[in-house]
Order: structure tokens, then sequence, then C-alpha cells
């Protein structure tokens, strides 16, 4: 009732979701943002601690030292990684053969290889990541976005989550728009079968349901009138209206008809995995969002072998081995693609879990939790490309350089919209609230 109450404000200029201006100049207009539930583990994809190979087996206790209390205090033996490392591009960049195909789009890619979290639990981690709280409730970092700058399309909503088939732990909750007006919430597609509850009109003919919405219409407008334009009454409104445009703009949004075959092919779309085909159709459906100027879209991973994502507590390998193979051509399709469109340039993309996993392992084959010190990339939208930020220790188990917090990537993705991050406020219970609370620090040495 408190987001519905907020309408009233958001709406008394009129279009809540019309363009807004920025802070600043932004270098990006759109954020893809990859998200990889369950926590790909650093030392196995883009943080290359040869330590490990040379300890392999010992006991982590004497090797590495003092360990930290995992979730599960399973702990094994100092476990090296089982993909070899490379150094790629122009640039060097150390990545793993796990993905050999983001591997080739090494110079665009700026790893943060110091990211850390303050929770080890999935459900606090995914609402921290997206909300930064590990509270349930709060705004993710799209509505804040939504809220920031508005939609570019007037006939799709701000802030829109691709579901591949795994809705994250916290559940919806990870894309809630919280105490900001309810229309910036996420708007949840399904990148399978039918993408949204009611997308396709149920009447016979096109003119019966055009009279209907215009009957519709004038009622509505009739009692806004008798009301004295009551904003809530006027937000709900506008949300219907917003519904019925959908329904024409979503169905020719997700026509993938008019794609060539060589750009489906570029995606993985004709791969023999069912997952990779899953995860092109969302990469492929991401980049014509883009183009229509939705702000932010959020990618969630097919269900690959259950419900266990990327969280290998045992079977590292088949594990990993299957997500990788899931979403790697299509990241790496979509990159290329953006590039060779111009559109990478404005449009950040963001390829993040909630934490990480430990150097040494949990019983044989697996890796426990890690907040300590974990790996995200960024991409486009005026990151400098081709370069590492940070450092864990020798092990991977820890961020000893550069270290960063999670409100310094909200932050930092936020400037690049051209938002300050302390000035993108909204008043509630009295206080003036913003996405990072009262810290975070926009990370400028990787700013292009």
């Amino acid at each position: 009732m408190g987001a519905l109450l907020g309408w009233d404000r958001a709406m008394a200029s009129g279009n809540a979701l019309a363009p807004k201006p920025a802070h600043a100049a932004p270098r990006a207009k759109s954020v893809l943002f990859l998200f990889m539930e369950g926590a790909v583990s650093q030392v196995d994809s883009f943080d290359y601690k040869p330590l490990l190979a040379k300890h392999h087996g010992e006991d982590p206790r004497k090797a590495i030292g003092q360990l930290e209390k995992t979730q599960f205090e399973n702990v094994g033996q100092v476990l090296k990684s089982p993909w070899n490392f490379q150094q790629h591009g122009e640039s060097g960049l150390w990545i793993s053969d796990l993905f050999p195909h983001m591997a080739r789009h090494a110079d665009d890619l700026c790893v943060l290889r110091s990211m850390t979290s303050n929770f080890p639990e999935h459900t606090s981690a995914n609402y921290f990541l997206h909300s930064g709280t590990g509270l349930q409730g709060r705004p993710s970092l799209g509505a804040w976005v939504s809220y920031g700058l508005g939609s570019l399309n007037a006939d799709l909503p701000g802030y829109v989550v691709l579901n591949g088939g795994q809705i994250p732990s916290g559940g919806m909750d990870n894309f809630a728009s919280g105490f900001l007006p309810a229309n910036h919430q996420g708007s949840l597609l399904h990148a399978k079968g039918t993408p949204l509850a009611n997308v396709v009109p149920s009447e016979s003919s096109a003119s019966l349901q055009d009279t209907k919405r215009r009957l519709v219409q004038r009622l509505n407008r009739q009692r806004l009138e008798e009301s004295g334009n009551a904003g809530v009454l006027e937000a709900a409104i506008a949300n219907y209206e917003l519904a019925a445009r959908m329904q024409c703009a979503i169905p020719d949004l997700l026509d993938l008809s008019g794609e060539s075959e060589a750009t489906r092919r570029l995606y993985g779309m004709d791969a023999p995995y069912e997952h990779t085909r899953t995860y092109a159709r969302e990469c492929l459906l991401a980049r014509r969002m883009v183009e229509r100027g939705v702000r932010f879209v959020e990618l969630t991973i097919p269900m690959v072998d259950g419900y266990n994502r990327w969280d290998a507590h045992g079977g590292l390998i088949k594990n990993h081995g299957d997500n990788a193979r899931a979403i790697d051509q299509p990241i790496a399709g979509l990159l290329a693609d953006l590039k060779a469109r111009g559109l990478l340039e404005d449009t950040l993309v963001v390829w993040a879990g909630e934490f990480g996993r430990t150097p040494f392992a949990q019983g044989s084959d697996g890796r426990d939790h890690n907040e300590f010190g974990f790996s995200v990339w960024l991409a486009g939208g005026g990151v400098r490309g081709g370069m590492a930020y940070g450092e864990t220790d020798d092990w991977g188990y820890k961020a000893v350089v550069n270290r960063l917090e999670m409100h310094d990537l909200h932050a930092t993705i936020l400037h690049l919209l051209g938002l300050d991050h302390e000035r993108l406020t909204y008043r509630f219970g009295g206080r003036d609230m913003r996405l990072t609370d009262v810290r975070g620090e926009v990370i400028r040495p990787i700013l292009a």
C-alpha cells in the first residue's frame, strides 16, 4: 500500500516512466545484468592462482593458515582448478578454459577481482547484490535505475527480467521496487513458452479489442474526473494503459523470425545443448530490448541439473562445466553483436554472482561459499576493457588489494548511467533512502 500511495508523487508530473534527465552526462544508456546465481568459483574462472596447483591435496589449515568459518564446515584439501588458465587478447587477461568463447572478448572485459560480500548465504547475498542490503523488500538496482531515469520506450517497462528458468533464492523480491513506486519493479518475461500472462489478446479480432480498450479508457477518464484527478487512481490507469500497449509491443519484441541465421548461430541458438539454446534466446532478446530503449534488463540462468545453479558444493567439474556450456557462447555472441551494431559503447554489461567459492575443497570435489573475495566483470558502457582491477591473496581466498564492497559496484553502475548515487534518493520513513545507504565509492580507475 505504501508503494501504491507513493505513485501519487511519481505521477504528479505525468508518466512516471517518462525519460528523466541524469545528474551528469551518461556513458551508458542501458544495463544488461547477467546474474550467475549460485556463485561462480573465482579461482576456476577469472582469478588465476598457480599456488593452488603447487599445494594441491595439502591440508589448507597448514598451507593457507587460519580459515574462516564456512557454511558447512566440511573442509577438504587444497583444490587446484580442473581447468587450465591462459592469457588472452592483447591485454593478456587470464581466463580459464571454462569460458573459451568469452575469452575471445578479453580485451572488452574489465574484471574486478577483489569484490566482497557481507553475506555467506544465498538469499541474503542475493538481496545484497540486487538491493544493497541483505534484507527482504528493499528496492532493487533495476528499480532504482528505472526510478532515476525512466524508460526510453513508452510501450515497454523500464526494468525487465528475462527468466531462463531459475528464479533466484529469495524469489521475486530480488526484482522488487520496495518503497519506490510500484511501477518501477521488474517485469518478469519468460524466455520460453508464453512470455507473460494475458499478453496475447483473447478477443476474436483486433477491432473488437480496440473497441473494448477505447471504452475502458473513456470510463477510466470519467471516473478520474469524478475523483478530482486522484493520483493513486491516475497511476493505476497509467499502469493498465501500459499493459495494453505491451500487448502490441511484446509479441513483436519476442518474435525472432526476422533475425538472420548468422545472428542466431552467433548466439548459439542452434547449439546441441538445450540450456545453451535457452540462454542464447535470452541474450538475443536482451539485445533487442536495448535497441528498443529498455533501461535495465536482468537475465536469470537456465535450470541446469535441477536446482544446483552454480552452487558447486560437490561435483565441481560437472556443475561448472554444464553451467558454463549454457552461458559461454550466448554471452560471447551478445558482446560481439552489441559491438558490431555500435551498441556496446553505451550499453553496460555486468556479469556477477552473489559471492565466490573457497580455494579448498568441500568434501573431495566441491567448493563452499566464500564472501571474502571473488570476481565479477563489466564491459562496454564507459568501462576500460582488457584489464583486471584489485587482487585476492595468493590463494584466491580474500581480497587484499583495492578491496571492493557491493556499494562500490552499485555506485559505479549508477555513475556510468549519469546518476550520482548520493543524490538518487527517495523519502521513506522520515529518511532520504538510497541504494548505497551511507557507503559506496565510484571505482574510478576502471572508467574509460
